[in-house]
Order: structure tokens, then sequence, then C-alpha cells
């Protein structure tokens, strides 16, 4: 799973590259982080394929670059991830607490904590009991 993920990662930032590369006229191989969070890349077999490709051309010195720089970005997606604010909005969070308890919960906690699975339980028990419950802790 680790290597699917550095694969999809290494993926994604020999596609920014080359995208910012072509689009500022340089080879460097260096990524702009502005322009790589505007950029949207679909990910399909194609482009996974290229971008292998793409590593394995590139020298020993380049590969290990090209590592390190997938593993900085995985850490900084992993600490974003980490610190991301849960939503505070009351009114779409008690309309998603009639439609959907669980939902309005883990958007309301910001993870899948025993606060969620409580929701869950009580839901797929009882509609009833998951709602009040989603209600209080939303609300």
């Amino acid at each position: 799973m680790k290597k699917i993920t550095y694969l999809f990662a290494l993926s994604v930032v020999l596609n920014v590259s080359t995208a910012t590369a072509s689009s500022v006229g340089t080879t460097t191989g260096e990524t702009n982080k502005t322009s790589a969070s505007s950029n949207t890349i679909t990910i399909d077999d194609a482009v996974v394929t290229d971008a292998m490709s793409q590593f394995k051309s590139l020298s020993r010195v380049d590969r290990k670059a090209k590592l390190k720089e997938v593993k900085s970005l995985m850490k900084e997606y992993k600490a974003n991830k980490a610190t991301a604010t849960p939503s505070n909005d009351k009114v779409l969070l008690a309309i998603l607490a009639v439609l959907l308890p669980p939902l309005a919960v883990y958007l309301h906690e910001g993870t899948a904590n025993g606060t969620f699975w409580i929701s869950v339980l009580l839901t797929l028990l009882f509609y009833i009991p998951g709602l009040i419950f989603a209600l209080i802790t939303v609300l």
C-alpha cells in the first residue's frame, strides 16, 4: 500500500513538474508550490505508466531527488490532514443531521472518532436516537 501511495504521489510530482516546466519554458524539473496546488491533474493508467517511464529514464541522482520530494510532499499532506479544521456551518450540519446523522457528526468532529461511531451505531439500530444524538452533537 505504501508503494502504491508513493507511486501515485510520484506520478503527480512528475506531471506537475513537467506541466510547470512546459508552462514556464524551462526544464529544471523543480515544481512551483503555488502552481502545483492550482493545477488539476486527472490520474489514470496512461498517466501513471507515462510517469513511471519518465521516472525510469531519470538518472540515479535525479531519482533520489524525486523520491525525496515525494516523501516531503507526503509528510506535508499528512500534516495538513491532521490539522484540518472541522466544519462550523450550523445550518448545513443541522440539515445533514436530519438526512444523514453520522455524516453530520463526522463533518462536525473532523475525524472518525468515538462520537462518530456512536452516531453510526445509534443510526443503524434506530434512526431517531441517531438523529437526536447527531443534533445534540452538532448543535
